[in-house]
């Protein structure tokens, strides 16, 4: 399976051809050249992971795609055809196995309310947790997306996160709020907590992948 990052939150997982589409939001430059996509997960409502755009363009690419989100996305995204999902749900979209964890966004301040939010564990490998710190218990997570910079982020809590998964391989997501030196910043630390499980951490720029 090869997972891709592109711009802020936005990745895609393709295996045997097809293509399963995370959180293509406002930051992120349309998707093209994309292998049969076969579904689309939102993990949140927030507009930098989904937006209209994105999803007027791939459903008019790849017509009749479901659309994975949790219920306070799929109120955000009425108009669209949307399969409410919550922490527990297991999807299988051939050729991929979709397993939802977490139910709540992370906390950004008191005044702010807190929404609903699923992280997403595709084929029993590859974990992306959205804008959260859930962890998918008992799971050997192989590859980890890990959101390094954001309102709600505060950098020991994301090591935190990394070492409670322990991956075996992770990168840095949720980026693009950052400068490279604060992104750079926040990947040193990641890579720490990811090597101490004997881990890798990988430097993914937009538009680059990994095989797992």
């Amino acid at each position: 399976m090869r997972v891709t990052k592109f711009e802020h939150a936005t990745l895609t997982l393709l295996e045997a051809g097809r293509t399963l589409v995370v959180d293509p939001g406002s930051y992120t430059a349309p998707l093209a050249d994309l292998e049969e996509v076969v579904g689309i997960v939102i993990t949140h409502e927030h507009p930098d992971h989904w937006t209209p755009d994105h999803l007027d363009r791939l459903i008019k690419a790849y017509p009749g795609i479901p659309v994975y989100a949790p219920e306070g996305a799929a109120k955000a995204a009425a108009g669209y055809e949307v399969t409410v999902v919550r922490p527990g749900d297991v999807v299988e979209l051939d050729p991929f196995r979709l397993e939802f964890f977490g139910g709540k966004h992370a906390v950004i301040h008191e005044s702010i309310p807190v929404i609903d939010n699923v992280g997403v564990l595709v084929n029993d490998g590859f974990y992306y947790p959205g804008d959260s710190y859930a962890v998918p218990d008992g799971k050997d997570v192989r590859l980890l997306a890990a959101p390094v910079g954001a309102p709600w982020l505060k950098i020991g809590e994301a090591m935190d996160f990394v070492l409670a998964v322990a991956p075996r391989q992770a990168f840095g997501t949720h980026d693009m709020t950052l400068s490279r030196i604060g992104r750079d910043m926040g990947r040193a630390r990641l890579r720490w907590a990811v090597e101490q499980h004997g881990g890798e951490f990988l430097e993914l720029e937009p538009g680059e992948g990994t095989d797992i």
